[in-house]
């Protein structure tokens, strides 16, 4: 019996103290809830910046027509060479097909065999071969080309036939059935990383920072080298670089970023629509955050009646959108409090529920020892 008291008083001096203690640590965390909570409901730890209000800004029924727009990467532009043909002054190479028409050959022999009469005549297509020759036959022999230009291997022709084959007076006549450039420039070409595009054969090109008139203008010249007179057509076809943002408070829970592509006729309603409108955790408490200028520190912060452009129809804060703008949906008051207090107390109802836990054990093992200590008793006695 005296084992079963001791172990009795044990318990509750270990039980009261442990109860003792989480009171404190509970008393203590809605203490400071309720400093945070009378103090500073909404904590702000950003620093304010000065805002600049716009008066002239362009809005729904009022817009403006954007500047002439500039190449960035990712853009995917659409290029066409209209006029590929390669230059006069060009220089052969292997593959290349030449129309030789040659007249005052070698004569004909009436009597002579077919074939050897069929070699004394020049007149067709002739490949310039790997190593950069033309065959004109057996009995006049080959010529190198590659690297002439067209008119240099004429002469070289007329040359070899009058010093080496022994013609008298040889005409030479040559044309090349195909002109076109060393590759056709057609399609979709994207801007890559470095600022430029691949034109195949022909290079890199840095279209990044320019208008599509400068890059046609430039792009001509840069292909003027490989192609005579080159008439070049720009375009996009997919405007990737210009983007605007739209974020959603998520009332001290995070925020949502949406990234949505510029087309430049976007209004702040037009972005909103874009995400579905306001979530249930924003408020109508809605601006338009645009970029200042670069080295700058100054918000320049537009507020957004959203009432106003939704169920009134007034256009005054409708803005139009520009590229790098960000529409800034903050969260509704009371659920910034609920998301406040529910973080705050999260750790104390754990603590509370240890507790409990606890407790529950211990009273278990109370109740254990109490029966094991009489089961003992009843056997001794």
């Amino acid at each position: 019996m005296h084992r079963n008291h001791v172990s009795n008083l044990a318990w509750r001096w270990g039980f009261t103290h442990f109860t003792r203690l989480t009171q404190s640590l509970l008393l203590g965390g809605l203490s400071l809830l309720g400093v945070f909570a009378s103090g500073c409901a909404a904590p702000e730890f950003q620093q304010e910046l000065p805002v600049i209000e716009s008066t002239d800004v362009p809005r729904e029924l009022d817009k403006v027509t954007l500047p002439p727009y500039r190449v960035e990467p990712p853009d995917i532009l659409l290029i066409e060479a209209l006029h590929n043909v390669r230059p006069a002054g060009d220089h052969l190479r292997s593959g290349d097909q030449i129309m030789i028409r040659v007249s005052n050959t070698l004569p004909i022999d009436p009597e002579g065999s077919l074939i050897e009469n069929e070699f004394k005549v020049i007149n067709g297509i002739i490949m310039v071969e790997n190593n950069g020759t033309v065959d004109l036959g057996p009995i006049y022999g080959t010529v190198k080309v590659a690297g002439l230009t067209f008119e240099a291997a004429k002469a070289a022709i007329a040359t070899h036939l009058t010093d080496v084959a022994g013609l008298t007076d040889p005409q030479v006549s040559m044309t090349l059935p195909n002109v076109s450039g060393k590759q056709e420039i057609a399609g979709e070409h994207l801007v890559r990383p470095d600022g430029t595009v691949s034109l195949g054969v022909y290079g890199s090109f840095y279209v990044t920072g320019k208008t599509l008139d400068q890059i046609k203008d430039e792009l001509e010249v840069f292909l003027g080298n490989d192609i005579d007179k080159p008439e070049v057509h720009v375009d996009v076809l997919a405007y990737n670089s210009k983007k605007y943002y739209v974020i959603t408070d998520g009332g001290g829970i995070g925020e949502q970023v949406v990234t949505l592509p510029y087309t430049g006729n976007e209004t702040v309603l037009d972005a909103i629509a874009n995400i579905n409108g306001l979530s249930t955790a924003s408020s109508k408490n809605v601006w338009v955050a645009r970029p200042a200028p670069a080295g700058t520190s100054y918000a320049q912060k537009m507020p957004v009646d959203y009432r106003g452009i939704s169920q009134d129809g007034i256009t005054t804060t409708n803005y139009q959108l520009m590229p790098g703008d960000r529409v800034y949906i903050k969260a509704d008051g009371m659920i910034i409090i609920d998301n406040f207090i529910a973080k705050a107390v999260a750790p104390w109802e754990r603590v509370a529920s240890f507790t409990l836990v606890g407790y529950n054990v211990v009273r278990r093992l109370q109740q254990s020892s109490a029966q094991f200590n009489r089961s003992q008793g009843g056997g001794n006695f």
